[in-house]
């Protein structure tokens, strides 16, 4: 079982994020959000991803201090990486996403962030 978080499947360039925002998918579940495109059931011309891309973002409306921001976007990536597998078989495994945190308040502890997370995947379905 692949439990990485490399370099390859992070969301970085412009243009996958504005292709991302211009026709994803949104879905809510909690206090989390996900922006996705399936490039499999959509291609998009001149876009070839070989593996999936996940950003992670937090906002700065709502937490004005970037430690508590890191913090956030941290668990957002350490849920992803753990929970990889369900993630890549809801949202298809050549696919552009990125997850939101979208509440003032922090997260509570890992194992709720965890289970926001996979019920979220599950409500795609």
């Amino acid at each position: 079982m692949n439990q990485k978080y490399p370099t390859k499947e992070k969301l970085k360039q412009k243009r996958e994020i504005d292709l991302l925002f211009g026709k994803g998918k949104w879905l809510t579940c909690g206090n989390l959000r996900v922006i996705s495109i399936d490039l499999d059931k959509k291609p998009q011309e001149g876009l070839i991803v070989e593996n999936q891309k996940v950003g992670v973002s937090v906002s700065k409306r709502y937490f004005k201090k970037a430690v508590h921001r890191n913090r956030i976007k941290r668990q957002l990536r350490e849920v992803y990486r753990l929970n990889k597998s369900v993630f890549t078989t809801v949202f298809g495994a050549h696919s552009l996403s990125m997850i939101f945190w979208v509440s003032s308040e922090m997260p509570k502890d890992f194992k709720s962030l965890e289970q926001n997370f996979i019920s979220l995947c599950k409500s795609k379905k």
